[in-house]
């Protein structure tokens, strides 16, 4: 995990392959689809995915799953995970994915779900908490990322949806 918090850095500052290029290439060389379920990120995965030229050969949709009922209705995240453990948990980013990938029939489902700040967080969820899932055959791996709750929202957001990036290309590269 700590590896991938390093390589945004890196990558921030160094001009390089951007990531969601990085990700498109390894979807069109392996005739992959993808689609995203967003809370925390607000549609920014699915909007550095398409900023790429040629992205409808491998992206499929987009939801950004802000409210609760939105997760139940349209990813089929139930209504005991949410009460027992929230949104914001590795059981919801599991069920997102889950529920992303048979809805849009996608190779590869890529699902964020996390606080923003700078409201909103609490002891046991702080601002700065995502969880990111990524489903790619049968497998689905979730990362939990706690960054520095003081980053501005627009930072955290674009953060969240690096390390969502990152994660599918560890996942695909596997």
């Amino acid at each position: 995990m700590n590896k991938l918090i390093e390589n945004i850095k890196y990558n921030l500052h160094k001009n390089s392959t951007r990531t969601e290029e990085t990700l498109g290439r390894l979807l069109k060389e392996k005739s992959l689809t993808v689609s995203t379920a967003e809370s925390c990120t607000g549609g920014l995965l699915a909007s550095r995915i398409t900023d790429i030229s040629g992205s409808s050969e491998y992206f499929k949709e987009a939801y950004v799953t802000y409210a609760n009922e939105i997760k139940h209705k349209n990813l089929g995240v139930t209504t005991e995970t949410l009460e027992k453990f929230g949104a914001v948990s590795s059981e919801c980013a599991f069920e997102m994915a889950q529920g992303l990938a048979k809805r849009t029939e996608c190779d590869v489902a890529i699902c964020t779900t996390g606080i923003a700040g700078p409201t909103g967080g609490s002891k046991n969820k702080p601002v700065g908490l995502v969880y990111i899932a990524v489903k790619f055959h049968d497998k689905i791996i979730i990362r939990e990322f706690k960054l520095n709750p003081k980053l501005d929202r627009r930072i955290m957001k674009y953060n969240f949806s690096e390390l969502a990036l990152k994660t599918a290309i560890e996942l695909l590269e596997e």
